[in-house]
């Protein structure tokens, strides 16, 4: 199979004249050369490594050195690229991001212990993490996903449900998901608007929708979340 390679250019520093049969009837060339089927590749034949000795004996042209060195004078153009964090999980059907500065904790399930009714349906309980007892808030409630169904898939992939241990000044509440992704970085000119279809219950929350691996990731508002988790228990 022949390949499409670029032309080779041994150098540029002299005015040294070479008759560059490589890229005329060698490897970068039309490959009608009669000696490849013995030295198989240019840089083989002696004809492309005398043109290589010839260019490293030959003079510098008199603006190399300036030429050089105004180049690496010049400070790199280095792209800003602002990128920001968000912690990727799923409740029931709805992929949902987080801040990490919000993030506490991803714990394994573990028993909630029940409480008094209140008015509050958000409320689930009260759950141990490491010796203390936390608020175990139902963010689907909140958000309005509790008759959403689970999310179908072909993959065969272990799912785990963790709990999410979140906190915003001196709030701190735990919450439970079906399925956590990890931390996942991104451009947030990469938000877009929440579209008018969503419920009206989320888009209060969002900030913005996040395109990731084909699925529309909602974009939480962490202090919105967090005062109206506050009111909701109080």
């Amino acid at each position: 199979m022949t390949a499409n390679l670029p032309k080779r250019n041994l150098g540029s520093v002299s005015s040294v004249k070479l008759n560059d049969c490589w890229n005329k009837i060698g490897v970068w060339g039309d490959r009608e050369c009669g000696q490849l089927k013995n030295v198989i590749h240019c840089r083989n034949c002696i004809v492309y490594s005398s043109a290589a000795a010839q260019l490293l004996g030959a003079e510098l042209p008199q603006d190399y050195l300036e030429r050089w060195t105004a180049h690496f004078a010049t400070a790199p153009k280095v792209e800003s690229r602002q990128t920001q964090a968000a912690l990727i999980f799923r409740i029931g059907a709805e992929w949902l991001a987080l801040s990490p500065t919000s993030l506490q904790e991803i714990a394994e399930g573990r028993p909630t212990h029940s409480v008094p009714q209140g008015r509050s349906n958000v409320l689930l309980g009260l759950v141990n993490i490491h010796g203390e007892l936390l608020v175990c808030v139902a963010l689907d409630r909140l958000l309005g996903l509790e008759k959403m169904g689970l999310e179908k898939s072909s993959s065969k992939r272990a799912i785990y449900p963790r709990l999410v241990v979140a906190s915003r000044e001196g709030s701190r509440f735990v919450f439970p998901v079906d399925e956590v992704h990890g931390i996942h970085r991104f451009n947030p000119n990469e938000l877009i608007g929440v579209p008018s279809t969503v419920p009206k219950a989320q888009t209060t929350y969002m900030r913005g929708v996040l395109l990731w691996q084909n699925k529309s990731v909602g974009c939480l508002d962490d202090q919105l979340l967090f005062e109206m988790l506050d009111r909701s228990l109080t």
